[in-house]
C-alpha cells in the first residue's frame, strides 16, 4: 500500500468514518483503501471483535485505535523499515504513535472539541493547527529526541544547574505561576518542581510544542494549551520567550501576566545577567552532558532513563576511537536509529514499562496478551544484550534506572554484564558523580 519505510496516519470520525485528515507518507492511500480500513474495523466491532493490528503480506503493518468513542486513528506502515525491526517492535512503535497523536490533538484543541463534535467541517479546519506537531511525531529521522518513544522528558545536563534553577524558579514565580522550564536545543535543562509533576506525556508533548514554536523564529508567543490528563477541557496559557537562539524559557500560567509585561519587565531582569551561563549551556549541544562527564571510548551511544522521575538523557558519542578489525564507523543518524531499535527491542521483550498513559481496559488486556515472551521467565530480567554485525547493544534495568548502550563490535560480549548492576550503571562513565547528581 505504501513505499517501504514510510508511515501514514489516518484520522476519521469513529461513528461515521468521515476522514478528518491524513499525514505522513508523500504517496497517500486511495480513498477506497481508507474506506476499507475503516470498514473492516467497524465490521469487527459489530461482531464483538476489537481489531487492533494486522500485518500485510509484504511486511506492512496496520494499527487501529478508537479514542473516547469519537475519533479513530489508523497508522499504516509500509514495512521495510531501516534496521529490519520485527513485527512486534513495529507494532509497539505504531501504538505509541497513536497515543501521542491523540494527546497532541487534546493538547491543542481540548478534549471536549474532539469528543462532542458539533460540526465536522469546522473540526477539520481546527485540526490543521495540530499538523506541525503531528508531523514532528511522524518524523522518524529526528535525531536526539526520544521522548515520543520513551514518554520520558528529553533532558540536558547544564554545566551550572544551581544558577539556572534559581533563575527559572524566580522567573516563574514573578510570572504568577508554579510551572516553568528552560529548554535548550529542544531538551529540558531545568524546570520547576511543579513542571516535573506534570504527567510524563504532557511534558514530552509540551517540549515538542515548544520546539515547534521555536522553529517559527518568533521571539515570544502566548499559546493556549490543554493538559491531556491534568486539564483536558480548560486551557492554560503557555508563554514562551527566546533568550538566545536555541534557548527558550516557558511558563504555564493563567490570565496574568500579559505577554508584553512578561517580555519587557521580567525576561531582562532575570536572564540578562545569565547570558554567559546560557551560552555555556548551549555549548553542551546535542551531547547533553557537560564537559566534566566523558564516556568510555567504545561507547557509541547511550540512553539513560530515571524510572522514578521519567527523565532521560541520550547522546551519540562522536569518538575517533576505532579498533583494528572493526567494521566502518556508523553515521550519527544510524546510531540514533539503532538506539531507538534497541530500546524498543528491550522494552517489548524483556523489561517492564511504566503505565504512563490512561488506557482502556481493552488496551490493557491487549498489552497483556503480547507479553507471552516474558511469561517464559521465572524472574524479571534485569540485563539483556544483542549482538549484530554493526554493533553490540546492552540494556540494564534497576529499580530506579534503565540504561541502554550502543557499543563497538570489538567489546567482548562477556564484558557487557556484571553481577553488581549498580556498579555497572556507573562504570561506563567518568565524572559520573556530578552527572548522576545533576540529572538523577
Amino acid at each position: 500500500m505504501l513505499q517501504d519505510g514510510s508511515t501514514q496516519l489516518l484520522c476519521l470520525t469513529a461513528s461515521s468514518g468521515v476522514p478528518l485528515f491524513t499525514r505522513g507518507a508523500s504517496k497517500q492511500l486511495p480513498f477506497s483503501v481508507i474506506g476499507s480500513l475503516n470498514g473492516v474495523h467497524m465490521f469487527g466491532g459489530g461482531q464483538g471483535v476489537v481489531l487492533s493490528c494486522c500485518e500485510t503480506e509484504n511486511g506492512g503493518k496496520v494499527v487501529w485505535r478508537v479514542f473516547q468513542d469519537s475519533v479513530m486513528l489508523i497508522a499504516v506502515s509500509g514495512g521495510g523499515q531501516i534496521g529490519a525491526s520485527s513485527s512486534k517492535e513495529e507494532e509497539v512503535r505504531l501504538q505509541r504513535l497513536l497515543e501521542n497523536v491523540w494527546n497532541c490533538m487534546v493538547l491543542v484543541l481540548g478534549q471536549d472539541e474532539l469528543v462532542n463534535v458539533r460540526n465536522v467541517e469546522r473540526l477539520k479546519r481546527d485540526l490543521r493547527s495540530c499538523f506541525s506537531l503531528i508531523d514532528q511525531l511522524l518524523d522518524e529521522k529526528q535525531e536526539g529526541i526520544l521522548g515520543n518513544l520513551t514518554h520520558c522528558a528529553d533532558s540536558l545536563v547544564p554545566p551550572n544547574p544551581t544558577v539556572l534553577q534559581e533563575a527559572v524558579d524566580g522567573f516563574t514565580q514573578a510570572a504568577d505561576s508554579e510551572f516553568g522550564c528552560l529548554i535548550v536545543h529542544g531538551r529540558i535543562a531545568t524546570a520547576t518542581e511543579k513542571w516535573w509533576r506534570l504527567a510524563p506525556q504532557e511534558i514530552v508533548l509540551l517540549s515538542a510544542l515548544i520546539r515547534s514554536l521555536s522553529a517559527s523564529a518568533s521571539a515570544s508567543c502566548d499559546y493556549p494549551v490543554f493538559l491531556p490528563q491534568g486539564s483536558p477541557n480548560v486551557a492554560h496559557r503557555l508563554l514562551r520567550f527566546q533568550l538566545l537562539p536555541g534557548a527558550d524559557v516557558c511558563v504555564l500560567c493563567g490570565p496574568t501576566p500579559t505577554l508584553h509585561r512578561a517580555e519587557t519587565g521580567l525576561v531582562g531582569r532575570f536572564w540578562s545577567p545569565l547570558v554567559e551561563t546560557l551560552r555555556d549551556c548551549l555549548a553542551v549541544g546535542e551531547r547533553c552532558l557537560p564537559g566534566s562527564v566523558s564516556l568510555r571510548p567504545d561507547v557509541l551511544a547511550l540512553l539513560l532513563i530515571n524510572r522514578e522521575t521519567r527523565r532521560s538523557v541520550s547522546c551519540v558519542w562522536t569518538s575517533t576511537y576505532h579498533p583494528p578489525g572493526d567494521s566502518p564507523s556508523l553515521s550519527k543518524a544510524r546510531c540514533w536509529e539503532l538506539l531507538k531499535l534497541v530500546y524498543i527491542f528491550s522494552m517489548s521483550r524483556y523489561f517492564t514499562q511504566e503505565e504512563t498513559l490512561c488506557v482502556s481496559p481493552e488496551e490493557k488486556a491487549e498489552r497483556g496478551n503480547t507479553e507471552d515472551f516474558l511469561l517464559g521467565f521465572s524472574h524479571q530480567p534485569q540485563q539483556c544484550y544483542l549482538v549484530t554485525e554493526e554493533c553490540k547493544s546492552y540494556g540494564l534495568q534497576t529499580p530506579q534506572h534503565q540504561l541502554f548502550l550502543l557499543l563497538s563490535p570489538s567489546v567482548p560480549t562477556f564484558a557487557l554484564g556484571s553481577n553488581d548492576s549498580g556498579h555497572l550503571l556507573t562504570r561506563w562513565f567518568t565524572g559520573h558523580k556530578d552527572f548522576m547528581f545533576c540529572l538523577l
